[in-house]
């Protein structure tokens, strides 16, 4: 049952804007959470600040979100937090998760932005790898063994 002070609450949370965001980006085994707070422009992947970053490839696919955005994202500190999978999993998952939370924050027309550069940046890839079937599971999903025709 809904009661008029929830309805109230719920429009007050409607009306005033949001100024921190919490997100979440999954790539294949790895998992990102990516915390957005009011700040001076830092960013920290891991607790490692962003321009530390050893792999140049990783550090520009961290910084497409941020470049797209603009100047907007100095406005606020991004701390992300990246688990399992690999290097470029966890890469992967940290843009998805800056990019959701700072469209979040900016509104409709970073949204547009992202999604006419890269769908990806919003929408999570779904697949996944093939689990292993019974006969010969530690050579690969659908691996078979090899007849001999002679």
């Amino acid at each position: 049952m809904v009661t008029k002070k929830a309805v109230k609450k719920e429009a007050k949370e409607a009306a005033e804007p949001k100024n921190y965001v919490f997100e979440t980006g999954k790539r294949r085994r790895a998992v990102a959470r990516v915390s957005i707070r009011p700040g001076r422009g830092i960013v920290k992947v891991n607790a490692t600040p962003l321009e530390r970053i050893g792999n140049p490839f990783v550090r520009m696919k961290l910084m497409e979100p941020l470049i797209l955005a603009g100047d907007a994202w100095k406005a606020y500190d991004i701390r992300v937090n990246a688990k399992g999978g690999g290097i470029l999993g966890q890469a992967d998952a940290a843009r998805l998760a800056i990019a959701k939370g700072l469209a979040q924050l900016a509104g409709p027309e970073l949204r547009k932005k992202y999604m006419d550069y890269d769908r990806n940046m919003l929408i999570a890839d779904p697949r996944r790898t093939e689990p292993h079937k019974p006969p010969r599971s530690s050579q690969g999903a659908r691996r078979y063994k090899q007849r001999s025709k002679r």
